[in-house]
């Protein structure tokens, strides 16, 4: 009897220390609105989108509670009307993972999309049934940026590991389009959600998703372990981003990783290792994204 009770208490603490997928802070900003009456829009849309993306079971793997991928998202809303419930908002977005033996986390996706729009109510259920289901825009952008993260966890994890949930992704970008709402359509514009992810998933950016695993997993998870070896695996992705850049040019993905990465990268080069290999990572950085010059300065100096 005692051996079976210890089974059902092993068993039972295995399930609950499994999780969703999801750790989410979610901010609304509602200040460009002005004297609105109906706050309590604002706290209801708050409410829904955090429970929705942090309750949902994602994919099949299994999360304990602290491997849950933690996000920020603010969403700043531009305007609001209260006749038809629309929303025209923006979504800064962060989503960051701890590097191992170490306290830091670092960021492995950054978005700042400027069309999330989208009508809501209180009394509106918000569910996802599948990628090729979509009836409700902001569901769809939801779900769509639920697997961009956890696509981009992955592919930190181990080599192209995200194509999986990035596929997804995807299906929703194809079948959302439908539904009317900006951000979705191709050639709209070079940073909207179908661009950014057709970039990510052509064969041509494949060092790309390269560069994701060799920075993360082969550079600075081995930080504490190895700085040296770990700055030299920092410096073959930072290759890799350039490989990604020459092969697609007008893709802004290289850009955009520079950009979330920027301080980190500082802190890795500035004043350490070869000079020869900070000229390169300058090099490099700098063709990629010059207005960013005196931050690449205290690279190469």
């Amino acid at each position: 009897m005692l051996r079976i009770i210890l089974i059902l208490c092993f068993i039972l603490g295995n399930l609950t220390s499994e999780a969703q997928e999801l750790q989410v802070k979610l901010t609304i900003n509602h200040q460009q609105v002005g004297n609105t009456t109906r706050t309590d829009i604002f706290e209801a849309l708050q409410e829904k989108m955090t429970n929705f993306l942090n309750e949902k079971t994602w994919t099949t793997m299994h999360f304990r509670e602290n491997e849950r991928i933690e996000c920020s998202m603010t969403l700043v809303v531009n305007t609001y009307s209260n006749t038809d419930n629309s929303f025209k908002c923006n979504l800064l977005l962060t989503a960051s993972r701890p590097v191992f033996d170490s306290s830091y986390t670092t960021a492995t996706y950054s978005v700042n999309d400027k069309h999330f729009d989208f009508t809501f109510q209180p009394t509106d259920q918000l569910e996802f049934a599948g990628s090729d289901r979509l009836d409700n825009n902001l569901v769809a952008l939801l779900a769509y940026y639920a697997y961009m993260v956890i696509g981009y966890d992955m592919d930190s994890m181990s080599p192209l590991g995200g194509t999986p949930y990035f596929q997804i992704a995807e299906d929703i970008v194809t079948n959302a389009e439908s539904l009317g709402y900006p951000g979705w359509k191709a050639f709209d514009d070079n940073r909207n959600r179908f661009a950014l992810l057709n970039d990510l998933m052509d064969g041509a950016m494949e060092p790309y998703r390269k560069l994701i695993y060799k920075y993360h997993r082969e550079g600075l998870d081995h930080m504490t372990e190895d700085t040296e070896a770990a700055r030299t695996a920092i410096t073959e992705a930072i290759t890799l981003l350039d490989e990604a850049h020459q092969a697609k040019s007008m893709s802004l993905l290289p850009q955009i990783f520079t950009e979330y990465k920027r301080d980190e990268l500082v802190n890795i080069y500035q004043g350490k290792g070869k000079r020869e290999e900070r000229e390169a990572v300058y090099k490099v950085l700098f063709d990629i994204d010059p207005s960013q010059s005196d931050n690449w300065d205290k690279i190469k100096n």
